[in-house]
């Protein structure tokens, strides 16, 4: 059984024309909602062997966040530049990409990727998964190779304005 998390990055300062939209950072509620998604996470148990970031600060931000409510090693988070403005096919490139000895997988994106590989996986429909939000995917008896359309089962949302279960 493989296990996908998607994660979309905390809420960020808005653009405010000095940096780049690859520069912005998190903003307060965003370091606090990461933190309490990371909570969650240990909460449900989650454990990924391998934590994936886009390589956009607030992307990396929110990853090392999480790692760090895990107690997962921040040196052990992979940032990918190709996650940054990606389309599900390119998302769908670096999870085929995984080895099979990774069981579960974090990854840290932007919208509208993260949202569009939720539905593409699971033929769900999410209409717009808000910052900090959490989609976690099974994978029965598959290889990383082989994940594809319709073939995870959704096994739950999570999101920063739910109650704690």
């Amino acid at each position: 059984m493989k296990t996908l998390i998607l994660m979309r990055h905390a809420k960020a300062v808005h653009a405010d024309g000095l940096l780049s939209d690859f520069e912005r950072n998190l903003n307060d509620r965003g370091k606090e909602d990461a933190a309490q998604m990371g909570k969650r996470l240990l909460n449900k148990k989650v454990n990924p062997d391998l934590i994936i970031c886009s390589a956009a600060k607030r992307t990396a931000k929110t990853a090392k966040i999480v790692a760090d409510q895990l107690g997962y090693h921040e040196h052990n988070i992979n940032k990918e530049f190709d996650l940054y403005n990606c389309t599900v096919d390119e998302a769908l490139n670096i999870i085929r990409h995984m080895n099979d000895d990774c069981k579960t997988l974090l990854l840290v994106g932007h919208n509208p990727a993260v949202t569009s590989l939720a539905g593409y996986l699971t033929n769900t429909l999410i209409e717009s998964l808000p910052t900090s939000g959490q989609v976690s995917i099974g994978f029965k008896g598959i290889s990383w190779k082989q994940v594809a359309r319709n073939m995870g089962e959704l096994n739950w949302v999570d999101l920063p304005k739910l109650p704690l279960h």
